[in-house]
């Protein structure tokens, strides 16, 4: 057996010894545990079963009782280890604002009817609900919907009391408009108080409107001294602070656009 031969054969043989110390090494060493994941405390919190809509009345089987993460949970959800009975003393309940399958529940978005009606129920402390008759070109052409925000224009038409007309030739009449309520939440268009599924659009006759005692007389006033037509506003800026406030009724003396033989101009309202 030549030199070579025996340098390889010792190669082998150490790589092999070599190997087989790895495996039993490997085999011997003990087993590395898998990391334990600590689990969060829950409490059972009362969610919605599924989509709640406004003015729905809120039944048992529309709640459920849900695991919810314990730091997460708000003092205003309702706890089952508080209030275990809680679904059935809920039932009856009529919802303020819609609910979405699986939102936890809020006592502050319900309300108790106890014999009133559905609008008397929902209406918030110190607001009235006033109706009054609307078209398709008063009514943003029919795509204002309950829980939009609108602007209220009153528009008059005077007889032109000018030079023109003391002449005895046949001038024209004097339009103004004004707005005079802003941001105005519409709690229904007819009797339907929400959307309803796959209707885009609701033309309707009368509108009802969500106002304070004040914006009440003042949209009262105005159908006995013009038209009136609601502007719809935009979803971005329903929430915005007019400078010609909506928290209190049209100022006199404000100004407004008024139209002479078709020229624009500015008048004062007296």
């Amino acid at each position: 057996m030549n030199t070579a031969r025996i340098v390889v054969l010792v190669i082998a043989l150490g790589a092999g010894g070599v190997a087989a110390y790895l495996a039993s090494s490997y085999e011997n060493k003990p087993a590395v545990p898998a990391p334990v994941v600590e689990k969060l405390p829950t409490v059972d919190v009362l969610v919605a079963k599924n989509d709640i809509g406004l003015g729905q009345l809120v039944k048992p089987e529309d709640l459920l009782w849900q695991p919810w993460p314990a730091t997460a949970a708000s003092g205003a959800f309702i706890r089952r280890d508080g209030r275990p009975d809680a679904a059935t003393q809920i039932a009856g309940s009529i919802a303020r604002t819609p609910l979405m399958q699986g939102e936890p529940i809020r006592e502050q978005k319900l309300v108790k009817a106890e014999g009133s009606g559905f609008m008397a129920a929902i209406l918030p402390t110190g607001m009235r609900a006033i109706s009054t008759e609307i078209s398709a070109e008063t009514g943003a052409g029919g795509f204002i919907l309950p829980n939009d925000r609108v602007d209220v224009i009153l528009t008059r038409r005077e007889k032109n009391t000018g030079q023109n007309a003391a002449n005895g030739s046949n001038a024209p009449e004097l339009v103004s408009s004004e707005v005079i309520l802003s941001n105005i939440r519409v709690l229904a268009i007819d009797q339907a108080p929400k959307e309803k599924e796959g209707q885009n659009a609701v033309i309707g006759k009368t509108v009802t409107l969500e106002l304070k005692p004040e914006q009440a007389e003042t949209l009262t006033r105005a159908r006995q001294s013009g038209s009136l037509a609601l502007a719809l506003r935009s979803i971005v800026d329903a929430n915005a602070t007019d400078k010609n406030s909506d928290e209190q009724p049209a100022k006199r003396g404000a100004s407004v656009n008024v139209v002479r033989y078709g020229i624009q101009s500015m008048s004062s309202q007296k």
